[in-house]
């Protein structure tokens, strides 16, 4: 017996001295700076989810210099959080971006303007000065002046389109009648600004079925051939899910998560907790599949509007969601 225990023993010392399996790594380029719109993935790593799944994770901040799609064409990341209406440009253009999950089921776009202004319905916009944001975030607006039959080119006729910044200034300093916000971010800045929902005209994406889908997540095409590449981003998508789960489940945590990997010190805790319970509402954490309804919504508005030019083949996969 003393044998037997001496053997097991050693057994047992011998396993514990060999090197641990290395983890997969995986960088994830994001569209934006960290912020709560992004905690399922900073949740997920910090919480050791993506440990659990053997993936060792880079997350790659955003900035208004960085396009998501055009670093993950060129190699600088595994995986990207982008719009789909800058996915399917990319891909138009000869980038083969593939949607494999899209969290985001719905859209946090709007337009807000002043209750007090020239604008109270749609029929109000030709002449008026609209603000938008660019960088591929246009092709939803355009989409939607293309749907009223409005020319973006200005004029009594059309709409002038004020390329704007990423915050409210165009509002507050009157350069624009109406400006783009999101929900969670931006549509808080005005409420700080004075211009609180009582006293806004709001145009909302989703409610006018006018959204393209957000924050999905993208790859390489020629990427998803490779059998080992393709258990990764299951993976990947496993742990990224269960960090939203945790995410909406616990905002404030989640909040200050978000704020340990801010390196700019730029974001506020309240801010971000705010921000969480806006964007806990767009997430279906129980499924990450890209609604087909939604993309042909999308891909049709593109088409419409001539941001793309051909119809699209292979722009997405269900192969990875299906395997969850």
């Amino acid at each position: 017996m003393r044998k037997l225990l001496l053997g097991l023993a050693a057994g047992a010392l011998a396993l514990s001295t060999l090197p641990a399996l290395a983890a997969d790594p995986v960088t994830l380029q994001l569209k934006w700076v960290p912020q709560a719109q992004f905690a399922g993935y900073f949740v997920a790593k910090d919480k050791g989810f993506y440990a659990e799944e053997n993936i060792d994770i880079t997350i790659k901040p955003g900035s208004p210099d960085i396009s998501p799609e055009q670093v993950l064409a060129g190699g600088g990341a595994d995986v990207a959080v982008a719009w789909m209406g800058g996915a399917l440009a990319a891909r138009d253009q000869g980038a083969p971006l593939v949607n494999i999950a899209q969290p985001y089921k719905r859209s946090g776009l709007l337009m807000i303007c002043p209750k007090d202004g020239p604008v109270q319905t749609e029929a109000d916009f030709p002449g008026k000065t609209l603000g938008v944001w660019f960088f591929g975030n246009e092709y939803p607006f355009m989409a939607w002046m293309n749907k009223l039959g409005l020319s973006t080119e200005g004029g009594p006729d059309g709409v002038t389109v004020l390329k704007q910044n990423f915050d409210v200034s165009a509002l507050i300093d009157g350069q624009a009648d109406c400006i783009s916000v999101m929900t969670y971010n931006e549509l808080k800045q005005a409420a700080d600004a004075g211009f609180t929902a009582d006293k806004l005209v709001i145009f909302n994406y989703s409610e006018m079925d006018n959204d393209l889908l957000e924050d999905g997540l993208y790859v390489m095409e020629p990427n998803l051939a490779n059998a080992a590449f393709k258990d990764k981003m299951v993976r990947f998508v496993r742990a990224s899910m269960k960090g939203w789960q945790y995410a909406i489940e616990n905002p404030e945590e989640a909040a200050e998560i978000v704020l340990d990997n801010d390196e700019s010190g730029a974001q506020i805790l309240e801010n971000q907790i705010y921000m969480m319970s806006e964007v806990g509402k767009l997430i279906d954490v129980n499924d990450p599949a890209l609604d087909l309804t939604a993309y042909e919504r999308t891909e049709k508005a593109l088409l419409d509007q001539k941001i793309i030019t051909k119809e699209p083949t292979g722009a997405y996969t269900t192969e990875i969601t299906d395997a969850l």
